[in-house]
């Protein structure tokens, strides 16, 4: 299988101790979000490859080394300030933590996400060009891959209107993204591309990709998968992985996140978890029914 880590929650910032912890004993425990007595136990020794998806991956460089998977990283790194982003760390770290882990893992296997972009009075067309610009010049010859994707109509993006302030996108808006990214990204010999998007930007240069291919699967592990059923009308190309986060567990607080929806939810989770159990949130309860994933 390959380990998602996480696109529930970013496990990388805020429990990466927990998670390193998980790697020595070597399994870890899932509760299914739709029946919490459901418990899965992933064990490692199953495990073919890590993606890990985070927008703060400084907590676990020093830790890389240590992990004897193949690895694929997922960087979000986006122009937004502290009313869009209140707990993401300041993005020159991030991109310097970007760097030391294209020298551990290879440029070709880390991968920054543009996303979601946001158009409103203030992040306008031209705000995004020139941050566009800045973060492709800056990590030129340590990334090679761009993934672009638009904000949608989540909860939590509904309960932050007021602070998002955003308009819809018109053809107009998709075709200057579309050739401006396009070529900003060529300039700095990096490929851009969206994943799970009605909108692919191809007819502007974008590349067609997902954020998981089979090709990148297969070359990551020499397996096949099976590509991802529950996504969007068949949509999605990207090949199936195995989620070990938690919803409503993100101290970030970014207001488009579609992972969280409740900030007190949040505060309690992150009171009950311990770097000691096999959960991220809680431990074991004498009820749950414990399964072996292997796929």
């Amino acid at each position: 299988m390959i380990l998602n880590v996480s696109g529930r929650t970013d496990i990388v910032a805020f429990y990466t101790e927990w998670f390193m912890k998980r790697l020595e004993a070597g399994f870890v425990d899932v509760r299914n979000p739709f029946n919490k007595h459901l418990v899965s136990r992933i064990f490692f020794s199953d495990v073919d490859a890590i993606l890990f998806c985070t927008k703060n991956p400084t907590p676990i460089v020093k830790y890389l080394p240590k992990i004897d998977k193949p690895i694929i990283f997922h960087v979000t790194l986006t122009p937004y300030k502290k009313n869009i982003e209140p707990n993401v760390p300041d993005k020159s770290e991030i991109i310097e933590s970007i760097k030391k882990i294209s020298k551990i893992i290879g440029a070709d296997n880390i991968y920054i996400r543009y996303d979601p972009i946001l158009l409103n009075d203030e992040y306008n067309l031209e705000y995004h060009e020139k941050a566009f610009a800045r973060v492709t010049s800056l990590l030129e010859g340590y990334v090679k891959h761009i993934i672009v994707s638009f904000i949608d109509d989540y909860k939590n993006v509904r309960k932050n209107m007021g602070v998002l302030k955003y308009r819809e996108f018109t053809k107009d808006d998709y075709k200057f993204i579309g050739e401006k990214f396009s070529n900003i990204a060529r300039t700095h010999n990096m490929t851009v591309q969206t994943c799970f998007e009605d909108e692919t930007l191809v007819e502007y240069g974008f590349i067609k990709g997902e954020c998981m291919s089979s090709e990148m699967a297969y070359a990551l592990t020499g397996k096949k998968y099976p590509r991802w059923k529950a996504r969007k009308e068949g949509k999605c190309e990207c090949v199936q992985m195995v989620d070990i986060g938690d919803y409503n567990c993100c101290k970030h607080f970014c207001k488009y996140c579609y992972a969280n929806y409740d900030e007190k939810r949040v505060q309690d989770n992150f009171f009950h978890h311990d770097d000691n159990s096999s959960l991220l949130i809680g431990h074991i309860e004498e009820t749950d029914i414990i399964k072996r994933r292997q796929k």
